[in-house]
């Protein structure tokens, strides 16, 4: 799931970097032959960093919920099942936990979804980078099918709905 959460984040203006790796897990846990039997805890993440001056929260929130990924799927991503690919945002500052609880809440209330959003919003405790080879792996592989059929599209779709926010790499 990180592959193209990764590239969506990494064409948005503001965003300064975008990591693929774990969170959610320990330390010792933090490694894909681990993570991908959906026992460590971990969740595929991608620790963005932006500039608040270029790009808000509120507007990485929309993108996340409305591009990224899939907020109404439990513990699977498109062909991805596991808790490893459940939806989450993993908070550092109350600002943050305050703002995407808000957002979830404006989501359901205007039923924006058909079904229930079911990501989680919690406390991050640790991010742990993944693999060399999973990083930009949307960019070094973009002929791949996996990528064609599941990331492919959420990058269009970044470029179609938010053309104000999207940069070419």
């Amino acid at each position: 799931m990180f592959w193209g959460v990764q590239a969506v984040f990494q064409r948005v203006r503001g965003v300064t970097r975008a990591v693929s790796g774990y969170a959610g897990g320990s330390a010792g846990t933090a490694q894909y032959d681990l993570v991908s039997r959906g026992t460590t805890g971990h969740a595929e993440s991608v620790e963005v960093t932006w500039d608040p001056a270029r790009v808000s929260y509120a507007q990485l929130l929309e993108v996340f919920f409305r591009v990224a990924h899939n907020p109404t799927e439990l513990n699977r991503q498109g062909p991805d099942v596991g808790t490893q690919y459940r939806s989450a945002i993993f908070f550092t500052t109350p600002a943050q936990k305050t703002g995407a609880q808000a957002y979830i809440d404006q989501l359901t209330a205007s039923k924006a979804f058909r079904r229930p959003i079911v990501t989680q919003v919690v406390p991050l405790a640790g991010f742990y980078k993944a693999e060399d080879y999973h990083q930009n792996y949307f960019d070094r592989h973009p002929d791949e099918p996996y990528i064609v059929y599941n990331d492919w599209p959420k990058v269009d779709s970044l470029r179609k709905e938010f053309p104000a926010l999207y940069v070419e790499k």
